[in-house]
């Protein structure tokens, strides 16, 4: 299968950057869920959402589809303002993935993956053939699981299915509200290794709430913490995140342990490496880009205070259990 950055098959639309101006809601209560928030996603980038109970990361996201209606501001995808378009148009062109994923069940998985593009008019041949190519894209044998009912499949396997037919239609933009919460820890960190490599190919621009700050950093190209309101904290890479709390409210959130998140996701690179050994037999390795916790996990195992870092195979230098240590701060 030909999947070219952007696109996924035959449908050919491409991503689009979203831009929140101002957005706010309030209920006919008085309750301001979302006080004149401004974000902008770029496209082909994995936007995460987060933030305690009640901060307005899940009312953010609905508002972007317009399953709940803005108070005031404007939402663009690309140039559009989508804040004055058809809502059912606008859906059918946004992937929408939720929590207990949503699928028909009295409906086979092919024909659940089809449904946006049986309501948007297509051919019966051409909706099966991007039913099947979804499917066999998400890690599911289209001749295996095709026929089968939802019920007869795993919490992973339909959540699966759900992002399927999320992208079924190729839309612009992809939504998705805690889509791995529902399942076991183990599946869990599989079904966010398999959407790393969907990601990957497919580079769709996708915001994503979560309350598991681990998924956040594990996902996030760029990671929003919210607070009460929608108030907007820090928006920022997972490492600058971790390494750099703009404010007392994230540096709590984020928690103690964020070094060690911090070093999770801060590359190695040759501005920490000291010139390598004439004789580097025995040193734990590495390979350059590969992430501070790593190495220090390399060096822990060989009982060493250091470890060679290598670039295709030569020796680039080495990295110090002092530098690494300091690398995610």
């Amino acid at each position: 299968m030909d999947v070219t950055p952007g696109t996924t098959g035959d449908a050919g639309q491409s991503a689009a950057s979203i831009a929140l101006e101002g957005i706010r809601k309030r209920y006919p209560d008085g309750t301001e869920a979302v006080r004149e928030l401004s974000l902008e996603v770029r496209t082909g980038e994995l936007v995460v959402l987060i933030g305690p109970s009640g901060c307005g990361k899940s009312t953010v996201l609905r508002m972007v589809n317009r399953l709940i209606e803005p108070t005031g501001g404007r939402i663009l995808l690309g140039d559009e303002d989508v804040t004055r378009v058809d809502p059912v148009e606008l859906r059918r062109r946004i992937g929408y993935v939720i929590q207990n994923v949503g699928l028909f069940p009295h409906q086979t998985v092919l024909a659940n993956v089809g449904t946006v593009p049986r309501l948007l008019g297509w051919a019966r041949d051409r909706v099966r053939r991007r039913s099947e190519e979804l499917l066999e894209l998400v890690g599911l044998d289209p001749g295996r699981f095709g026929r089968r009912y939802p019920h007869e499949l795993s919490g992973g396997q339909r959540q699966r299915v759900g992002v399927a037919r999320a992208l079924a239609a190729d839309p612009v933009v992809l939504l998705m509200d805690e889509p791995f919460s529902a399942v076991d820890p183990i599946v869990r960190t599989r079904l966010q290794e398999e959407f790393l490599r969907l990601q990957a190919e497919v580079r769709k621009t996708i915001v994503l709430v979560t309350h598991d700050l681990d998924e956040a950093v594990r996902l996030g190209d760029r990671i929003a913490v919210l607070s009460e309101g929608g108030r907007l904290e820090q928006y920022d890479t997972p490492a600058a995140l971790l390494g750099a709390p703009a404010s007392p409210f994230v540096r709590d959130f984020v928690g103690a342990d964020r070094g060690i998140r911090a070093l999770a996701v801060t590359p190695v690179t040759r501005d920490a490496l000291d010139p390598p050994p004439a004789d580097p037999a025995g040193l734990p390795e590495v390979a350059l880009g590969s992430s501070a916790y790593d190495a220090l996990a390399a060096m822990l195992t060989a009982g060493a205070d250091r470890v060679l870092v290598t670039a295709d195979g030569r020796p680039a230098g080495v990295l110090t259990r002092h530098r690494a240590l300091g690398a995610g701060r």
